[in-house]
């Protein structure tokens, strides 16, 4: 009965998890933490090593399953897998009918989540401050270069899944977030709405590679330049708002597979252009709502936190 129970409360903290991973903004890593598995998280990952492939070629599965906490990890991933299914619908559905009410609700949570990323940093200095310049610099120029189609390439789902799956592990970034950056992020939505079983698999091979190959390196970054390291996601999270942007006119478009119009290149303008230029209402006092909105959830997700520990 408790086994039972176990099961069901990290199948739970895998649904909060992938809750918060398929938002860009708030990270499961973040969740992971607060919810006390992290470290069992990403000593389950470390064990992906040359022991488990010893026991896989001996097909020794028993031992395999127990050197890597097959349990654990199979419990967590289903309860992330359900968030994602479950959740891609409803955001791409707001994204193509309240695009400017979600976007502000993502400025909102990338705001206050880079600034709790930045409370993080044990001891200012010099190097600190020059990480968080050039984190906001690289993520902003990205962000400024990267247009909004990008390749929908095997190659490139598969670069994007590397990068992004090494940023859902760590408390601060999510991996939808580095999707949406590199202008993933609706696409990869609707592959999972219309269960695109090929670019899902493309995107999950990258997802594997980039946490075996680099889970490793970012968690000594951590623990080794934790300050320096904490500005640069800082900066990258606060550089990349130009991104979440919720009003944004169209320069250049193009016509996707499906035969609609898409923005190809897209700048960012003031609420009071808008309708001039959209021809869209802004809703700018619902913006400023929504982006409250995501400001409390990290509040609340933080002191969540903060209750736990003291628990």
């Amino acid at each position: 009965m408790n086994r039972l129970v176990n099961n069901l409360l990290l199948f739970l903290k895998g649904v909060a998890m992938g809750s918060a991973d398929v938002v860009p903004g708030v990270s499961g890593g973040t969740i992971a933490f607060i919810t006390g598995i992290y470290e069992t998280l990403l000593n389950s990952i470390k064990s992906v090593d040359l022991e488990a492939l010893n026991y896989l070629k001996k097909f020794q599965i028993k031992a395999l399953w127990e050197h890597v906490n097959g349990n654990f990890l199979i419990v967590l991933v289903a309860g992330i897998a359900t968030s994602f299914l479950s959740l891609s619908k409803v955001i791409t559905y707001l994204l193509e009918t309240h695009p400017i009410q979600l976007w502000s609700f993502f400025f909102g949570l990338i705001v206050i989540s880079a600034l709790m990323v930045l409370r993080e940093i044990k001891q200012w200095n010099v190097s600190v401050f020059i990480a968080i310049i050039i984190g906001v610099a690289v993520a902003y120029f990205i962000t400024a270069a990267v247009p909004a189609e990008t390749p929908d390439e095997p190659w490139f789902l598969f670069i994007v899944g590397a990068i992004a799956i090494c940023a859902m592990i760590l408390p601060g970034i999510s991996g939808s977030f580095i999707v949406l950056l590199f202008g993933k992020y609706e696409y990869m939505m609707n592959a999972l709405n219309e269960r695109r079983i090929v670019d899902l698999l493309i995107f999950a091979a990258g997802c594997a590679v980039g946490i075996l190959s680099f889970a490793r390196v970012i968690s000594w970054l951590f623990k080794k330049y934790h300050n320096v390291t904490v500005g640069v996601l800082s900066g990258f999270m606060i550089g990349a708002l130009n991104k979440v942007w919720p009003w944004k006119e169209t320069i250049e478009t193009y016509l996707d597979r499906h035969g609609e119009a898409k923005p190809l290149y897209e700048v960012n303008i003031l609420p009071n252009e808008y309708l001039a230029k959209a021809g869209i209402e802004p809703h700018f006092l619902e913006a400023i709502g929504f982006a409250a909105g995501g400001f409390l959830i990290v509040l609340f997700i933080d002191r969540l936190s903060v209750w736990l520990k003291k628990d």
